[in-house]
Protein backbone atom coordinates (compact mmCIF):
# COMPACT_ATOMS: atom_id res chain seq x y z
CA UNK A 1 0.00 0.00 0.00
CA UNK A 2 1.13 3.56 -0.68
CA UNK A 3 1.18 5.55 2.57
CA UNK A 4 1.84 9.20 3.30
CA UNK A 5 2.67 10.61 6.75
CA UNK A 6 2.48 14.34 7.47
CA UNK A 7 4.78 15.19 10.38
CA UNK A 8 8.00 13.45 11.38
CA UNK A 9 7.76 13.98 15.09
CA UNK A 10 7.43 11.23 17.64
CA UNK A 11 4.21 9.70 16.29
CA UNK A 12 4.74 10.30 12.59
CA UNK A 13 8.27 8.98 12.36
CA UNK A 14 7.50 5.83 14.34
CA UNK A 15 4.37 5.15 12.25
CA UNK A 16 6.14 5.77 8.96
CA UNK A 17 9.12 3.60 9.84
CA UNK A 18 6.95 0.71 11.07
CA UNK A 19 4.64 0.77 8.05
CA UNK A 20 7.67 0.81 5.74
CA UNK A 21 9.25 -2.05 7.65
CA UNK A 22 6.14 -4.15 7.01
CA UNK A 23 6.52 -3.69 3.24
CA UNK A 24 4.47 -0.61 2.42
CA UNK A 25 5.87 2.31 0.44
CA UNK A 26 5.90 5.33 2.74
CA UNK A 27 6.60 9.02 2.11
CA UNK A 28 7.07 11.11 5.27
CA UNK A 29 6.64 14.85 4.94
CA UNK A 30 7.79 17.63 7.23
CA UNK A 31 7.89 21.38 6.63
CA UNK A 32 11.25 21.63 8.42
CA UNK A 33 13.94 21.25 5.70
CA UNK A 34 16.76 20.67 8.18
CA UNK A 35 14.89 17.78 9.81
CA UNK A 36 14.19 16.16 6.44
CA UNK A 37 17.82 16.54 5.39
CA UNK A 38 18.97 14.81 8.58
CA UNK A 39 16.45 12.00 8.15
CA UNK A 40 17.66 11.42 4.61
CA UNK A 41 21.13 10.95 6.07
CA UNK A 42 19.81 8.50 8.66
CA UNK A 43 20.03 10.96 11.57
CA UNK A 44 17.11 10.52 13.98
CA UNK A 45 15.89 13.66 15.83
CA UNK A 46 14.50 11.73 18.82
CA UNK A 47 15.79 8.89 20.96
CA UNK A 48 13.63 5.80 20.71
CA UNK A 49 15.05 2.26 20.99
CA UNK A 50 14.95 0.43 17.67
CA UNK A 51 13.77 3.40 15.58
CA UNK A 52 17.09 4.28 13.97
CA UNK A 53 17.56 0.73 12.67
CA UNK A 54 14.08 0.69 11.11
CA UNK A 55 14.56 4.06 9.41
CA UNK A 56 17.96 3.20 7.98
CA UNK A 57 16.90 -0.25 6.75
CA UNK A 58 13.69 0.86 5.05
CA UNK A 59 15.38 3.94 3.55
CA UNK A 60 18.20 1.82 2.14
CA UNK A 61 15.75 -0.68 0.66
CA UNK A 62 13.69 2.08 -0.98
CA UNK A 63 10.47 1.77 1.01
CA UNK A 64 10.82 4.91 3.17
CA UNK A 65 11.24 8.39 1.69
CA UNK A 66 11.38 11.89 3.14
CA UNK A 67 10.25 15.16 1.58
CA UNK A 68 9.14 18.72 2.27
CA UNK A 69 6.81 18.78 -0.74
CA UNK A 70 3.08 18.10 -0.44
CA UNK A 71 2.96 17.69 -4.22
CA UNK A 72 5.39 14.81 -3.86
CA UNK A 73 3.80 13.11 -0.85
CA UNK A 74 0.06 13.43 -1.53
CA UNK A 75 -0.91 12.41 -5.09
CA UNK A 76 0.10 8.75 -4.90
CA UNK A 77 -0.87 8.08 -1.29
CA UNK A 78 -3.86 5.78 -0.71
CA UNK A 79 -3.82 6.36 3.03
CA UNK A 80 -2.56 9.64 4.47
CA UNK A 81 -1.77 10.07 8.17
CA UNK A 82 -1.90 13.49 9.82
CA UNK A 83 0.64 13.32 12.64
CA UNK A 84 1.41 16.96 13.36
CA UNK A 85 1.75 18.50 16.80
CA UNK A 86 -1.24 19.74 18.80
CA UNK A 87 0.45 21.46 21.77
CA UNK A 88 -1.69 22.79 24.62
CA UNK A 89 -2.94 26.37 24.67
CA UNK A 90 -2.96 28.32 27.95
CA UNK A 91 -6.49 27.07 28.71
CA UNK A 92 -5.42 23.45 28.18
CA UNK A 93 -7.18 22.96 24.87
CA UNK A 94 -5.12 21.63 21.93
CA UNK A 95 -3.67 24.13 19.48
CA UNK A 96 -4.88 23.01 16.04
CA UNK A 97 -3.08 25.57 13.88
CA UNK A 98 -0.59 23.00 12.58
CA UNK A 99 -3.38 20.51 11.94
CA UNK A 100 -5.31 23.12 9.96
CA UNK A 101 -2.24 24.11 7.93
CA UNK A 102 -1.50 20.47 7.12
CA UNK A 103 -5.12 19.70 6.23
CA UNK A 104 -5.41 22.67 3.88
CA UNK A 105 -2.08 21.84 2.24
CA UNK A 106 -3.27 18.27 1.72
CA UNK A 107 -6.46 19.55 0.10
CA UNK A 108 -4.55 21.87 -2.23
CA UNK A 109 -2.22 19.06 -3.33
CA UNK A 110 -5.19 16.75 -3.89
CA UNK A 111 -6.91 19.38 -6.05
CA UNK A 112 -3.77 20.02 -8.05
CA UNK A 113 -3.27 16.33 -8.82
CA UNK A 114 -6.94 15.90 -9.88
CA UNK A 115 -7.00 12.36 -8.49
CA UNK A 116 -10.33 10.51 -8.44
CA UNK A 117 -9.27 7.66 -6.16
CA UNK A 118 -10.73 7.88 -2.65
CA UNK A 119 -8.09 8.97 -0.19
CA UNK A 120 -8.30 7.89 3.42
CA UNK A 121 -7.20 10.80 5.63
CA UNK A 122 -6.24 9.55 9.09
CA UNK A 123 -6.11 11.69 12.22
CA UNK A 124 -3.17 10.08 14.00
CA UNK A 125 -2.34 13.02 16.25
CA UNK A 126 -4.18 13.46 19.52
CA UNK A 127 -6.86 15.87 18.33
CA UNK A 128 -9.80 17.69 19.94
CA UNK A 129 -12.98 15.63 20.10
CA UNK A 130 -14.94 16.22 16.90
CA UNK A 131 -11.85 17.09 14.85
CA UNK A 132 -12.73 14.65 12.09
CA UNK A 133 -15.52 16.99 11.02
CA UNK A 134 -13.30 20.07 11.22
CA UNK A 135 -10.49 18.41 9.23
CA UNK A 136 -13.02 17.38 6.59
CA UNK A 137 -14.23 20.99 6.34
CA UNK A 138 -10.69 22.33 5.96
CA UNK A 139 -9.86 19.87 3.19
CA UNK A 140 -13.21 20.36 1.41
CA UNK A 141 -12.51 24.09 1.13
CA UNK A 142 -9.44 23.27 -0.97
CA UNK A 143 -10.55 20.34 -3.15
CA UNK A 144 -13.48 18.47 -4.67
CA UNK A 145 -11.49 15.21 -4.78
CA UNK A 146 -13.02 12.29 -2.85
CA UNK A 147 -11.73 11.53 0.65
CA UNK A 148 -12.83 10.15 4.01
CA UNK A 149 -11.49 11.28 7.40
CA UNK A 150 -10.77 8.51 9.90
CA UNK A 151 -9.73 8.61 13.55
CA UNK A 152 -6.88 6.23 14.42
CA UNK A 153 -5.48 7.29 17.81
CA UNK A 154 -1.99 6.21 18.83
CA UNK A 155 -1.27 4.42 22.09
CA UNK A 156 2.53 4.49 22.03
CA UNK A 157 4.65 4.61 25.17
CA UNK A 158 7.86 6.59 24.86
CA UNK A 159 10.78 4.24 25.29
CA UNK A 160 8.91 1.29 23.77
CA UNK A 161 7.06 2.98 20.91
CA UNK A 162 8.42 0.72 18.16
CA UNK A 163 7.40 -2.43 20.02
CA UNK A 164 4.02 -0.89 20.85
CA UNK A 165 3.39 -0.13 17.18
CA UNK A 166 4.57 -3.51 15.90
CA UNK A 167 2.70 -5.42 18.63
CA UNK A 168 -0.31 -3.29 19.61
CA UNK A 169 -2.71 -4.31 22.36
CA UNK A 170 -5.45 -3.11 20.01
CA UNK A 171 -5.94 -0.88 16.99
CA UNK A 172 -8.81 1.60 17.13
CA UNK A 173 -10.38 2.71 13.85
CA UNK A 174 -13.07 5.38 13.92
CA UNK A 175 -15.14 5.36 10.74
CA UNK A 176 -18.73 4.71 9.64
CA UNK A 177 -17.69 3.19 6.29
CA UNK A 178 -17.06 -0.53 5.98
CA UNK A 179 -14.84 -0.15 2.90
CA UNK A 180 -12.60 2.36 4.66
CA UNK A 181 -12.39 0.17 7.75
CA UNK A 182 -11.39 -2.78 5.54
CA UNK A 183 -8.58 -0.75 4.01
CA UNK A 184 -7.29 0.32 7.41
CA UNK A 185 -7.57 -3.23 8.74
CA UNK A 186 -5.51 -4.47 5.79
CA UNK A 187 -2.86 -1.87 6.56
CA UNK A 188 -2.59 -2.98 10.19
CA UNK A 189 -3.01 -6.73 9.58
CA UNK A 190 0.74 -7.59 9.86
CA UNK A 191 0.82 -6.18 13.40
CA UNK A 192 -2.10 -8.16 14.87
CA UNK A 193 -1.34 -11.69 13.66
CA UNK A 194 -1.57 -13.01 17.23
CA UNK A 195 -5.20 -12.03 17.41
CA UNK A 196 -5.18 -8.66 19.11
CA UNK A 197 -8.30 -6.79 18.00
CA UNK A 198 -8.81 -4.11 15.40
CA UNK A 199 -11.79 -2.24 16.81
CA UNK A 200 -14.26 -0.46 14.54
CA UNK A 201 -16.23 2.34 16.17
CA UNK A 202 -17.70 5.71 15.33
CA UNK A 203 -15.19 8.51 14.88
CA UNK A 204 -16.10 10.51 17.99
CA UNK A 205 -15.80 7.43 20.21
CA UNK A 206 -12.35 6.75 18.76
CA UNK A 207 -11.27 10.30 19.55
CA UNK A 208 -12.56 10.05 23.11
CA UNK A 209 -10.91 6.65 23.62
CA UNK A 210 -7.45 8.17 23.33
CA UNK A 211 -8.15 10.79 25.99
CA UNK A 212 -9.93 8.29 28.21
CA UNK A 213 -6.99 5.87 28.26
CA UNK A 214 -4.36 8.46 29.11
CA UNK A 215 -6.52 10.24 31.67
CA UNK A 216 -7.34 6.97 33.41
CA UNK A 217 -3.69 5.93 33.64
CA UNK A 218 -2.76 9.38 34.93
CA UNK A 219 -5.54 9.02 37.50
CA UNK A 220 -4.01 5.81 38.83
CA UNK A 221 -0.64 7.53 39.23
CA UNK A 222 -2.04 10.57 41.02
CA UNK A 223 -4.21 8.37 43.24
CA UNK A 224 -1.15 6.44 44.40
CA UNK A 225 0.78 9.65 44.96
CA UNK A 226 -1.98 11.03 47.15
CA UNK A 227 -2.01 7.78 49.13
CA UNK A 228 1.77 8.05 49.42
CA UNK A 229 1.44 11.42 51.14
CA UNK A 230 -1.04 9.89 53.56
CA UNK A 231 1.34 7.00 54.25
CA UNK A 232 4.10 9.43 55.17
CA UNK A 233 1.90 11.13 57.73
CA UNK A 234 0.50 7.94 59.26
CA UNK A 235 3.60 5.76 59.20
CA UNK A 236 2.40 3.47 56.41
CA UNK A 237 4.47 2.27 53.46
CA UNK A 238 3.06 2.87 49.98
CA UNK A 239 5.11 -0.03 48.61
CA UNK A 240 3.33 -2.45 50.93
CA UNK A 241 -0.01 -0.85 50.07
CA UNK A 242 0.77 -1.23 46.36
CA UNK A 243 1.43 -4.93 46.78
CA UNK A 244 -1.85 -5.36 48.62
CA UNK A 245 -3.74 -3.54 45.89
CA UNK A 246 -2.06 -5.11 42.87
CA UNK A 247 -3.00 -8.66 43.87
CA UNK A 248 -6.68 -7.73 43.45
CA UNK A 249 -7.54 -8.85 39.91
CA UNK A 250 -10.03 -5.99 39.60
CA UNK A 251 -7.20 -3.50 40.04
CA UNK A 252 -4.13 -5.13 38.50
CA UNK A 253 -0.51 -4.15 38.92
CA UNK A 254 0.18 -1.49 36.31
CA UNK A 255 0.55 2.25 36.98
CA UNK A 256 0.43 1.85 40.75
CA UNK A 257 3.89 3.18 41.54
CA UNK A 258 4.16 6.30 43.67
CA UNK A 259 6.86 8.80 42.78
CA UNK A 260 7.50 12.41 41.86
CA UNK A 261 4.71 12.65 39.31
CA UNK A 262 4.19 12.00 35.62
CA UNK A 263 5.47 14.08 32.71
CA UNK A 264 6.05 13.74 28.98
CA UNK A 265 4.08 14.77 25.94
CA UNK A 266 0.89 12.75 26.52
CA UNK A 267 -0.48 12.53 30.05
CA UNK A 268 -0.17 16.23 31.03
CA UNK A 269 -1.48 17.49 27.69
CA UNK A 270 -4.32 15.00 27.36
CA UNK A 271 -5.55 15.44 30.93
CA UNK A 272 -5.72 19.21 30.48
CA UNK A 273 -7.37 18.85 27.08
CA UNK A 274 -10.05 16.53 28.46
CA UNK A 275 -10.87 18.99 31.24
CA UNK A 276 -11.02 21.80 28.68
CA UNK A 277 -13.31 19.75 26.43
CA UNK A 278 -15.66 19.09 29.34
CA UNK A 279 -15.93 22.81 30.02
CA UNK A 280 -16.57 23.49 26.34
CA UNK A 281 -19.50 21.07 26.37
CA UNK A 282 -20.81 22.30 29.72
CA UNK A 283 -19.89 19.37 31.96
CA UNK A 284 -17.36 19.39 34.76
CA UNK A 285 -14.84 16.52 34.77
CA UNK A 286 -13.94 16.93 38.44
CA UNK A 287 -11.94 13.73 38.85
CA UNK A 288 -9.79 14.46 35.81
CA UNK A 289 -9.18 18.04 36.94
CA UNK A 290 -8.02 16.84 40.37
CA UNK A 291 -5.58 14.45 38.71
CA UNK A 292 -3.76 17.37 37.10
CA UNK A 293 -3.77 19.34 40.37
CA UNK A 294 -2.42 16.38 42.35
CA UNK A 295 0.35 15.82 39.83
CA UNK A 296 1.49 19.43 39.96
CA UNK A 297 1.78 19.16 43.75
CA UNK A 298 3.63 15.86 43.56
CA UNK A 299 6.40 17.21 41.36
CA UNK A 300 7.54 19.41 44.23
CA UNK A 301 6.80 16.96 47.04
CA UNK A 302 10.43 15.86 47.48
CA UNK A 303 11.63 19.47 47.21
CA UNK A 304 9.75 20.21 50.41
CA UNK A 305 11.36 17.18 52.07
CA UNK A 306 14.82 18.29 50.95
CA UNK A 307 14.18 21.75 52.34
CA UNK A 308 13.04 20.35 55.71
CA UNK A 309 16.05 18.04 55.88
CA UNK A 310 18.41 21.00 55.61
CA UNK A 311 16.55 23.11 58.15
CA UNK A 312 14.83 25.24 55.51
CA UNK A 313 18.17 26.65 54.37
CA UNK A 314 19.48 25.46 51.00
CA UNK A 315 21.90 28.30 50.32
CA UNK A 316 25.27 26.92 49.38
CA UNK A 317 23.99 23.34 49.17
CA UNK A 318 24.73 21.18 46.14
CA UNK A 319 22.24 18.49 45.16
CA UNK A 320 23.12 15.66 42.80
CA UNK A 321 20.48 14.46 40.32
CA UNK A 322 20.36 11.08 38.64
CA UNK A 323 18.02 11.46 35.69
CA UNK A 324 16.49 14.37 33.79
CA UNK A 325 14.11 12.79 31.26
CA UNK A 326 10.53 12.28 32.42
CA UNK A 327 10.99 8.49 32.17
CA UNK A 328 13.70 6.00 31.15
CA UNK A 329 14.55 5.14 27.53
CA UNK A 330 13.73 8.58 26.16
CA UNK A 331 15.34 12.00 25.92
CA UNK A 332 11.98 13.75 26.27
CA UNK A 333 12.10 16.55 28.84
CA UNK A 334 8.58 17.86 28.36
CA UNK A 335 6.90 18.32 31.76
CA UNK A 336 9.77 16.36 33.35
CA UNK A 337 9.49 16.40 37.15
CA UNK A 338 13.28 16.55 37.50
CA UNK A 339 13.45 19.93 35.78
CA UNK A 340 10.70 21.42 37.93
CA UNK A 341 12.49 20.18 41.04
CA UNK A 342 15.80 21.61 39.86
CA UNK A 343 14.27 25.01 39.16
CA UNK A 344 12.61 25.07 42.58
CA UNK A 345 15.83 24.11 44.36
CA UNK A 346 17.70 26.75 42.42
CA UNK A 347 15.25 29.43 43.53
CA UNK A 348 15.91 28.33 47.13
CA UNK A 349 19.64 28.90 46.73
CA UNK A 350 20.87 25.39 45.92
CA UNK A 351 22.95 24.33 42.95
CA UNK A 352 22.60 21.04 41.06
CA UNK A 353 24.94 18.55 39.42
CA UNK A 354 23.01 16.29 37.04
CA UNK A 355 23.58 13.21 34.92
CA UNK A 356 21.26 11.43 32.48
CA UNK A 357 22.44 8.64 30.14
CA UNK A 358 20.49 9.97 27.14
CA UNK A 359 18.84 13.33 27.81
CA UNK A 360 21.93 15.46 28.49
CA UNK A 361 22.17 17.00 25.02
CA UNK A 362 18.45 17.73 25.00
CA UNK A 363 18.72 19.38 28.40
CA UNK A 364 21.65 21.55 27.36
CA UNK A 365 19.69 22.73 24.32
CA UNK A 366 16.33 23.25 26.02
CA UNK A 367 17.07 24.37 29.59
CA UNK A 368 18.27 27.91 28.98
CA UNK A 369 16.86 29.64 32.06
CA UNK A 370 19.38 28.28 34.57
CA UNK A 371 23.00 29.56 34.67
CA UNK A 372 25.90 27.13 34.73
CA UNK A 373 26.58 27.81 38.39
CA UNK A 374 23.05 26.59 39.19
CA UNK A 375 22.93 23.53 36.91
CA UNK A 376 26.08 21.66 35.93
CA UNK A 377 26.03 18.59 33.69
CA UNK A 378 28.43 15.77 34.47
CA UNK A 379 29.91 13.11 32.20
CA UNK A 380 29.36 10.14 34.49
CA UNK A 381 26.97 8.92 37.15
CA UNK A 382 29.70 9.23 39.78
CA UNK A 383 30.69 12.78 38.88
CA UNK A 384 27.11 13.78 39.71
CA UNK A 385 27.59 12.78 43.35
CA UNK A 386 31.09 14.17 43.85
CA UNK A 387 30.95 16.61 46.76
CA UNK A 388 27.16 16.88 46.90
CA UNK A 389 25.13 17.37 50.07
CA UNK A 390 22.37 15.02 48.88
CA UNK A 391 21.41 12.85 45.91
CA UNK A 392 18.02 12.74 44.17
CA UNK A 393 17.00 9.75 42.05
CA UNK A 394 14.60 11.36 39.57
CA UNK A 395 14.49 8.93 36.63
CA UNK A 396 14.69 5.17 37.12
CA UNK A 397 17.24 4.35 34.39
CA UNK A 398 18.74 0.88 34.70
CA UNK A 399 22.18 2.48 35.06
CA UNK A 400 21.11 3.86 38.44
CA UNK A 401 19.71 0.68 39.96
CA UNK A 402 22.92 -0.99 41.14
CA UNK A 403 25.76 1.54 41.44
CA UNK A 404 28.86 1.11 43.59
CA UNK A 405 27.30 2.50 46.75
CA UNK A 406 30.58 2.50 48.66
CA UNK A 407 32.03 4.76 45.97
CA UNK A 408 28.94 6.96 46.01
CA UNK A 409 29.04 7.33 49.79
CA UNK A 410 32.72 8.19 49.76
CA UNK A 411 32.22 10.87 47.10
CA UNK A 412 29.32 12.66 48.80
CA UNK A 413 29.73 15.24 51.55
CA UNK A 414 26.89 13.54 53.38
CA UNK A 415 25.28 10.24 52.38
CA UNK A 416 21.70 11.51 51.96
CA UNK A 417 19.50 9.87 49.32
CA UNK A 418 16.09 11.07 48.16
CA UNK A 419 14.58 8.22 46.15
CA UNK A 420 11.98 9.81 43.88
CA UNK A 421 10.95 6.51 42.32
CA UNK A 422 11.20 4.11 45.28
CA UNK A 423 13.56 1.79 43.42
CA UNK A 424 16.00 1.20 46.28
CA UNK A 425 15.76 -1.10 49.29
CA UNK A 426 15.30 1.30 52.21
CA UNK A 427 16.66 -1.12 54.81
CA UNK A 428 19.71 -1.87 52.70
CA UNK A 429 20.46 1.80 52.15
CA UNK A 430 20.15 2.72 55.83
CA UNK A 431 22.25 -0.34 56.70
CA UNK A 432 25.04 1.05 54.53
CA UNK A 433 24.93 4.34 56.41
CA UNK A 434 22.75 6.41 54.09
CA UNK A 435 19.98 8.68 55.22
CA UNK A 436 17.20 7.36 52.99
CA UNK A 437 14.02 9.24 52.09
CA UNK A 438 11.48 7.72 49.73
CA UNK A 439 8.02 8.68 48.52
CA UNK A 440 5.27 7.39 50.79
CA UNK A 441 7.66 5.43 52.98
CA UNK A 442 6.38 6.33 56.45
CA UNK A 443 9.45 5.11 58.30
CA UNK A 444 11.77 6.83 55.84
CA UNK A 445 10.57 10.39 55.70
CA UNK A 446 11.77 13.77 56.83
CA UNK A 447 9.75 14.87 59.88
Amino acid sequence: MRVGVIGTGYVGLVAGACFADSGHTVVCLDVDPSKIEKLRKGEIPIYEPGLEELVKRSSKEGRLHFTTSYDEAIPNAEVLFLAVGTPPLPDGSPDTQYLEAASRSVGKAMEKSKGRELKVIVNKSTVPIGSHRVVAEWISKETTAPFEVVSNPEFLKEGSAVDDFLKPDRVVIGTERDDVFAKMAELYAPFVRQGNPILKMDTVSAEITKYACNAFLATRISFMNELARLCELTGGDIEEVRKGMSTDVRIGKHFLYAGIGYGGSCFPKDVKALVSTGKRYGTELGIVASVDSANNKQKLHLVAAIKRHFGNDLKGKTIGFWGLAFKPNTDDLREAPALEMIRALSEMGASVKAFDPIAMDAAKAQVTDLPKEKLAYTKTVYEAVDGVDALVLATEWNEFRNPDWARVKLAMKKPVLFDGRNIYDAKKMTGMGFTYVGVGRGKYRVP
